[in-house]
């Protein structure tokens, strides 16, 4: 078989839902790597959201911030930041209206005033369990809280979390200067969402690292969960929807495997001979 390069989104795929890679997935992927496959991650998370334990899987490449930022092994072939007066705009706004939220760059995550607390208020619930609580407490302390630290000239992207006003009315004011989509986060609510590039996402990245590589689109897979993964999908000759996947990514996908709970990848790629 010719070897394949597979795209896997992390949040609701590489990751079960208490934020750990399953055994199974760890295993599917050292062996079809020694097989001669490729993975690379293709995620709306920027570098320094990226923890060692996904980086320590066979990994040939990173797509992170949502298509903006592109790494092939060691090295850094593309990379677009947010404009920074736009993104002063954005922040100004932000203040206004009391939204929360954290920028994102390849050396950190730098949060708002009130983040933390915000997102432990509209996440904590009853119903949550341990193993939940814990991957978020995880992710708060990524958050850098020291402004000071911030370089605004290197911005990849921006998350934001919101239940003060519509998300409709961010994306409308700002769709003309970013690329705004709802949040791939659903505990964050539904006027929250993520802040990137004008016209970059996994599409264009994919298409950007396919020729890098002089890789055919015909010799490509990705899985997937999330709203995001749509252009993802676009971009790939097959693409896979995790069995929690949403609606939307499901109405697109080639074929359905397993959750992110229950070996999804694993037989996915067993399914497509790559294990």
């Amino acid at each position: 078989m010719k070897s394949k390069i597979v795209f896997l989104d992390i949040d609701g795929t590489l990751l079960d839902p208490s934020g750990r890679i399953l055994e199974s997935t760890k295993n599917a992927l050292r062996t079809a790597s020694e097989n001669g496959h490729r993975f690379y991650l293709c995620t709306g998370r920027s570098l320094a959201e990226i923890s060692d334990e996904i980086l320590s899987l066979p990994i040939s490449g990173i797509i992170g911030a949502g298509g903006g930022y592109i790494q092939a092994e060691d090295k850094v072939v593309f990379h677009k930041v947010l404009d920074k007066e736009h993104l002063r705009q954005l922040l100004d706004f932000f203040k206004v209206h009391r939204v929360e939220y954290y920028l994102e760059t390849n050396e950190g995550l730098f949060a708002s005033e009130h983040l933390k607390s915000k997102i432990r208020s509209m996440v904590y619930t009853p119903e949550k369990n341990s193993k939940s609580l814990e991957h978020v407490e995880e992710f708060l302390n990524l958050m850098i809280e020291d402004t000071s630290r911030i370089d605004y000239d290197h911005i990849n992207k921006l998350s934001f979390i919101n239940d003060t006003i519509p998300y409709t009315d961010i994306y409308q004011r700002f769709k003309n200067d970013f690329q705004v989509i709802p949040s791939t986060v659903p505990d964050f609510g539904e006027d929250s969402g993520e802040v990137g590039v004008k016209n970059i996402h996994k599409q264009t990245a994919i298409e950007y690292i396919l020729h890098y590589l002089n890789y055919n689109k015909a010799d490509t897979l990705a899985f997937g969960d999330g709203h995001n993964d749509v252009e993802m999908f676009a971009a790939v000759h097959i693409g896979i929807a995790m069995g929690n996947a949403g609606d939307q990514l499901m109405a697109v996908a080639d074929e359905v495997t397993a959750s992110n709970a229950e070996d999804g990848i694993a037989l996915g790629l067993e399914k497509h001979g790559l294990i």
